[in-house]
């Protein structure tokens, strides 16, 4: 989902980084997510330890990392400054999601299935959800041509974020599957639901 890197130094370090989360990810599916160490995801990536760490800070930070944010938010700032927020949000959703692979979508439900399946992980991505309101409010603020800590635009984003937050699956998530397409179609429900001043029923 991200620009591919152009220099060999650059395709080496994302090639390592991509072995780190594909070894991490079948460990954790193979073993389970507390029962993997570490040590062992370096070791199945023929890494050191610290390679690790200098490139996800914690053992979490493999699943938790979205590549997909920076993305959705280069595909919202480039909306037309006269698209409302939420339209944008909207329309950079939809842009990133149809443009995603059959490989990036099964990478995000093997990702979003260990999130939601795994306490600390699903707890971790609850407490994220600021650091996420911040990101779309600065876009949003931007477009506007307002200060980024814009009241306005805060609340804005911190409303969309919830609505999306708020139709994620359950504790009920049904392990076989993970997140769907079908999800993220309910999550376009959830903003033209805001956009349309959420009418009940």
């Amino acid at each position: 989902m991200t620009a591919p890197p152009t220099s060999l130094r650059e395709r080496k370090k994302a090639k390592t980084r991509a072995a780190i989360r594909e070894h991490a990810m079948r460990l954790f599916e193979e073993q389970g997510y507390a029962a993997t160490t570490v040590d062992q995801i370096a070791d199945a990536a023929e890494v050191s330890p610290s390679t690790f760490f200098r490139y996800f800070p914690t053992k979490e930070d493999v699943v938790l990392v979205d590549d997909v944010d920076a993305v959705l938010l280069s595909a919202v700032r480039d909306q037309p400054a006269e698209v409302p927020p939420v339209e944008a949000i909207l329309r950079g959703m939809r842009r990133v999601f149809d443009d995603m692979s059959p490989q990036t979508w099964e990478f995000e439900r093997r990702r979003q299935r260990l999130v939601l399946g795994v306490p600390e992980l699903r707890a971790r991505m609850l407490h994220q959800m600021t650091s996420a309101i911040d990101m779309v409010a600065e876009v949003i603020a931007e477009r506007a041509g307002l200060p980024a800590d814009d009241f306005s635009a805060r609340v804005t984003a911190g409303a969309a974020v919830g609505a999306m937050l708020a139709v994620l699956p359950s504790d009920g998530i049904d392990q076989a599957e993970g997140v769907t397409p079908g999800d993220y179609q309910r999550l376009e429900k959830a903003l033209m639901l805001l956009q349309s001043g959420l009418p009940l029923g």
